[in-house]
């Protein structure tokens, strides 16, 4: 049946009467047209408020919003549309993804369930974590906020557990092929001078290795005429590659995944991190990246102690692609590193 803004008011009007927690819901503003949309928008930034808006198109295709550009939702499906009403209603009341989960229930287990999975329906499996994901990637979430222990930090492989020459990529990045050749650890280039001399030059260095499947690369400032070899880089094989990016100084922290040679992300472009709130998906829902929607929502439920958002979605990260740091590693100086070719 073709969505029409009368029959998705109806709709949601029988929705709404059928349950007490929704009783005072309203449905969403339907705009007709982008300049309905954006006058939409403005009017809910005016009124201090983070809601959604709706885009019906003459086809009956539904378009979430928050704001006028962030569209957070595309779909035909008129339970769809009303399960993501819902939700977003539950969601801004302020409680827990945990009291998010049990009031969707309470309104329909299989909207509970469906909340849970973090998915656009009931099907998905529901697994608990049951680990410290503190011993995984996100450890160094907290840090890296402020650039520590560097700015970027880079994944890449060429195909599902198969990370690329941890060695190859360094050199080709501009590490010091003499500190490569020597497998120089983190903790030999701190020796030096008691670390003094580290502390002025860790600018220019990098660390790297292989956990998890992937090989990572991290640094600050990336050398001029890095990975200039284009066939020696191609000959590694790399098809899959993970990006991200710390700038502390204004706030901005990105996320950048690129496969087969192009960048996964609904067309969004590189994704800011700080979009990010507990409880609500950070991507398109039913995108290419809804994988990573599910796994932000069990990290949630999973991990209640964990206040600091960037931990949930770094352990996201961890559960649906596999990125790993090693921790120890890290701690005990470790890891492979060099400083850029002079």
């Amino acid at each position: 049946m073709k969505i029409t803004k009368l029959t998705l008011a109806e709709a949601w009007q029988r929705t709404a009467a059928g349950h007490t927690l929704l009783h005072e819901v309203e449905l969403p503003p339907v705009a007709l047209s982008e300049d309905e949309l954006e006058a939409c928008a403005e009017r809910a930034e005016e009124a201090a408020e983070d809601g959604l808006c709706l885009l019906l198109d003459e086809d009956g295709t539904v378009r979430g919003h928050h704001g006028a550009y962030r569209e957070v939702f595309v779909t035909r499906d008129l339970e769809q549309v009303l399960y993501l009403i819902a939700e977003a209603a539950m969601s801004r009341h302020g409680g827990s993804p945990e009291e998010t989960a049990v009031a969707l229930g309470r309104i329909d287990p299989a909207w509970g369930r469906r909340f849970r999975s973090g998915g656009l329906d009931d099907t998905a499996a529901v697994e608990e974590c049951g680990r410290d994901p503190l011993e995984g990637l996100a450890w160094i979430a907290k840090s890296w906020r402020n650039q520590d222990p560097y700015t970027n930090l880079s994944f890449f492989r060429a195909a599902p557990g198969q990370p690329v020459d941890a060695e190859r990529l360094a050199l080709l990045y501009g590490a010091a092929p003499a500190q490569v050749a020597a497998g120089t650890r983190l903790k030999d280039l701190q020796a030096v001078d008691g670390g003094r001399a580290h502390w002025d030059r860790q600018w220019e260095s990098c660390c790297f290795g292989q956990a998890g499947g992937w090989t990572y690369l991290l640094h600050h400032d990336t050398p001029p005429g890095a990975y200039a070899d284009k066939e020696a880089y191609a000959a590694l094989g790399i098809k899959e590659s993970v990006w991200l990016a710390a700038t502390s100084a204004k706030a901005i922290y990105t996320f950048d995944y690129t496969r087969d040679g192009r960048r996964v992300d609904d067309d969004w472009g590189i994704l800011e991190l700080i979009w990010y709130e507990r409880g609500h998906a950070p991507y398109l829902r039913g995108g290419e990246l809804d994988f990573l929607n599910q796994a932000v929502r069990r990290a949630e439920l999973d991990h209640p102690e964990l206040s600091n958002t960037f931990e949930l979605y770094f352990h996201a990260l961890e559960e649906s692609l596999g990125l790993r740091l090693p921790r120890r590693d890290f701690a005990e100086g470790e890891v492979r590193a060099a400083y850029w070719a002079e």
